[in-house]
């Protein structure tokens, strides 16, 4: 009986990390202010976004909110909150309310930018090195990617595809970094199983089509 394994299974070690991955999954993901949030490092913060984007997918998707209606209805409670805080506050005693100036601080917005910045210039530096045909393997999969993408959006409205995204980035990175070892483990059976079946699928059938031989 042919057997398929060989000594080929070990050129990915299980010690190696996903994807090829050789720095930390924080280093990854940029190593500042985003990747924080995205692996927890700041659980309060992380978790008002995750409850605030849940918040907006219920409001959008489950209660049929439109952007505008939504504003002003926040914009009118808002405002009926403080003038009911300041009247309260000169009749009853209560403090005045104190409203901040500055709810964030400009480097906030200057890093996020920044981050955002840098991100889209690698990728479409990617897209061009990759649609150039510099790389084979990963052009085909991003055609594969696209196209599987762009079914699923026939099917999926786009708010629920952004809230799904969003979803995903702020827990699949956490998990992964609180798993990894689980998960190098699976990812590292997966791809030796996928050697295996296409070794074997090479010596069953392709390997049994006859080829032309040169000089006929």
């Amino acid at each position: 009986m042919a057997t398929y394994s060989s000594d080929s299974d070990n050129d990915y070690a299980s010690t190696s990390r996903l994807f090829g991955r050789q720095r930390p999954i924080h280093s990854v993901l940029g190593g500042g202010r985003v990747a924080d949030i995205l692996l927890w490092r700041d659980t309060r913060f992380s978790a008002a976004i995750l409850i605030a984007v849940a918040a907006m997918w219920f409001l959008f998707e489950v209660v049929d909110y439109t952007f505008v209606t939504l504003v002003c209805h926040v914009s009118i409670t808002s405002m009926l909150i403080v003038f009911i805080w300041s009247a309260g506050a000169d009749i009853f005693g209560w403090t005045p309310p104190s409203i901040p100036k500055d709810i964030l601080q400009d480097t906030t917005f200057e890093e996020f930018a920044s981050t955002l910045h840098k991100k889209f210039n690698n990728f479409l530096s990617t897209c061009q090195f990759v649609a150039c045909g510099n790389d084979a393997k990963s052009f085909f999969l991003a055609i594969i990617s696209l196209y599987v993408l762009s079914v699923i959006g026939n099917y999926i409205s786009t708010l629920n595809l952004l809230f799904f995204g969003l979803l995903c980035m702020e827990t699949l990175p956490f998990l992964y970094e609180r798993y990894e070892e689980e998960v190098e483990d699976i990812a590292y059976k997966m791809k030796r199983q996928v050697k295996r079946t296409c070794r074997k699928f090479n010596a069953d059938f392709l390997g049994k089509i006859p080829r032309e031989k040169k000089g006929k």
